[in-house]
């Protein structure tokens, strides 16, 4: 078994906010990222994908493909927009970090043909990042 990781940069904008929460609680818990106006980060993502190598290619996944993949699932969709008001997921999802690496690998999964997605890691800081591995 090989892992292979492919690594893109990306910035969204974003804000935290429940709902069903009072203002008060939403600040609360939230802070300064309640504000209704958002606050925006680079983020880095990392994709790593595992399977054996083809032995007429020598890949575990063809590069460009799965750059084109990363790009179109996730980079055309997520990279400077305001992920609660245009990215769909989070229409009624908080975009927390955590969020953010599950709605990357849902939008992923299928659309792998050889190889098989291993892991999602989003870092929203150089010292923060979430590690996502699907449901087992």
């Amino acid at each position: 078994m090989v892992y292979l990781t492919r690594k893109a940069e990306f910035s969204a904008s974003h804000y935290y906010h429940n709902p069903e929460f009072s203002a008060e609680e939403n600040l609360r818990l939230f802070g300064k990222c309640n504000n209704a106006n958002g606050h925006g980060h680079n983020y880095t993502l990392e994709v790593t994908v595992k399977g054996e190598v083809d032995p007429r290619s020598g890949f575990v996944v063809d590069l460009k493909q799965l750059k084109d993949i990363m790009h179109r699932e996730v980079l055309d969709a997520m990279d400077h927009r305001f992920l609660n008001k245009e990215v769909p997921e989070f229409f009624s999802r908080i975009p927390t970090t955590e969020n953010l690496a599950i709605a990357i690998w849902q939008r992923l999964e299928t659309k792998l043909q050889r190889a098989r997605l291993h892991r999602v890691r989003v870092y929203e800081t150089p010292e923060l990042f979430v590690d996502f591995y699907g449901e087992d």
